[in-house]
């Protein structure tokens, strides 16, 4: 199980940093949410969960480490899919505002057929080389 879950961890992390290293910004945002899924896979599995074994504190249960699971890495790995979340929400704005500035998806804002970008008049942007 332990072999299937760092193979998992693995290809997602792969996976999202091939995404990240594109060009395009809508496969950045994907590639940087695989990663984020990837560490929340880590975290989780680094508190070792266990299949029947509460993470409170029960009656009639004795208070040692073998009858209960840690509850920080579930504490840690609900945050973090929270804060991911605002953080897609942040980039995915930020991906159309940059779509809408710059007329293209790229990350560096050039278009890839060695054109330079131009403004409505037909001169060259401000800022472009």
């Amino acid at each position: 199980m332990e072999l299937l879950l760092a193979t998992a961890i693995g290809a997602i992390t792969a996976t999202g940093v091939y995404l990240a290293l594109r060009s395009r910004t809508f496969e950045l945002v994907l590639g940087l949410t695989l990663i984020s899924y990837a560490v929340n896979l880590f975290i989780f599995a680094m508190g070792r969960p266990v299949a029947g074994r509460a993470p409170i504190l029960r009656d009639g249960v004795p208070t040692t480490l073998e009858h209960y699971t840690d509850p920080l890495p579930q504490a840690l790995v609900l945050t973090a899919i929270v804060i991911s979340f605002a953080m897609t929400a942040v980039l995915i704005v930020m991906a159309l505002k940059l779509r809408e500035v710059s007329g293209g998806d790229h990350v560096d804002g050039g278009d890839p057929s060695g054109d330079h970008p131009t403004d409505d008049d037909g001169g060259p942007k401000r800022g472009a080389p």
